[in-house]
C-alpha cells in the first residue's frame, strides 16, 4: 500500500499518444506532475476494456514495444487483428483480482467508474483510469510526434481542449525536416564521438549542430541544406582536432 501511495503522489505524463484523454469533470489543478518519458519496451502493460478508448491505448503501447495483454470479454475489430497477429496478449473474460500484480503499467478503460476504480485501487504501479484523473498517477498529454522528436504538452488536467489547441499550433512550426534532421544528426554526433577526442572542442560542435542558426537554415533551406553544414561543421572540427593531437605529439616528442 505505501508503494501505491508513494507513486501517486509522483504522477508523471508517461503514456506517449496522438491524444489527450484526460478530459474529466474534476481537473487536476491541484497535483504538480512531474513530466517523464517512459522505456515500456518489453515492460508488462496490461489494458483492462476493449471498447475504442482501450484501442487507442493498445495502439500507442504498440508504438512504445511493451508487452501488452488485455482484459476485456468485448474487443473492437482492430484489437482483434492485433491479437490475432500474435502482438498483443488477450484474455476473454472480465476483470478479476491478480491480474495486475505483475504488471508495469496499468490502464483502467472501461465503461464502468466503479470497476476502473476497483482496478485503480488494486494497481500498485504506474495506473491511469481513463477520464478519472483522482484514480491516476500519470495522466496522458497531447503529443507531436516528429520522428525520433517528441513534444508533449499538458494543462495538468485543467483543459484537454488548450493542449490540443497548443499542439495543433506547434505542429505548424515542427515539419518534417525536423525528423529528418535529427536521423542525419544522429550519425554527425556519433562519428564526432568517436574521432574527436578532445571534449572542449567535441562540445563546441555538438552545441552548433543544434543552434538557432542551424534551425533557421533548417526552417529556411529544408534538411537537406542542413545536413551539408552539420557535414561541413563536423570535416572542420574533425581538422581541428587532427591539428591539436599533432601539436600535442611535437610537444611530447
Amino acid at each position: 500500500m505505501q508503494k501505491k501511495n508513494s507513486l501517486r503522489s509522483t504522477a508523471s505524463n508517461a503514456d506517449v499518444v496522438q491524444k489527450s484523454d484526460h478530459s474529466a469533470s474534476t481537473p487536476a489543478s491541484s497535483v504538480a506532475y512531474y513530466p517523464v518519458f517512459l522505456n515500456l519496451e518489453n515492460k508488462q502493460a496490461v489494458v483492462i476494456g476493449g471498447g475504442k478508448v482501450a484501442e487507442r491505448k493498445i495502439l500507442s503501447l504498440l508504438k512504445a514495444k511493451a508487452d501488452i495483454t488485455v482484459i476485456s470479454p468485448d474487443i473492437t475489430a482492430r484489437i482483434a487483428r492485433e491479437k490475432q497477429k500474435g502482438t498483443i496478449k488477450h484474455m476473454n473474460r472480465r476483470y478479476r483480482n491478480g491480474d495486475i500484480t505483475s504488471a508495469f503499467l496499468v490502464i483502467a478503460a472501461t465503461d464502468s467508474p466503479r470497476l476502473n476504480k476497483q482496478v485503480s485501487d488494486k494497481a500498485s504501479c504506474l495506473v491511469n483510469a481513463v477520464d478519472m484523473p483522482s484514480l491516476c498517477n500519470f495522466i496522458v498529454p497531447s503529443v507531436i510526434q516528429r520522428g525520433l522528436l517528441t513534444i508533449a504538452i499538458s494543462t495538468s488536467g485543467v483543459s484537454p481542449a488548450l493542449s490540443r489547441s497548443i499542439r495543433k499550433e506547434v505542429e505548424n512550426i515542427y515539419g518534417t525536416e525536423f525528423s529528418e534532421y535529427l536521423k542525419a544528426l544522429q550519425g554527425i554526433r556519433a562519428e564526432a564521438m568517436n574521432v574527436i577526442a578532445d571534449q572542449k572542442q567535441r562540445g563546441a560542435l555538438l552545441k552548433s549542430l543544434a543552434s538557432a542558426g542551424m534551425i533557421r537554415i533548417l526552417r529556411e533551406k529544408g534538411a537537406k541544406e542542413t545536413r551539408k553544414k552539420a557535414k561541413a561543421l563536423l570535416k572542420e572540427a574533425k581538422n581541428v582536432s587532427c591539428r591539436y593531437i599533432e601539436r600535442m605529439d611535437k610537444k611530447t616528442d
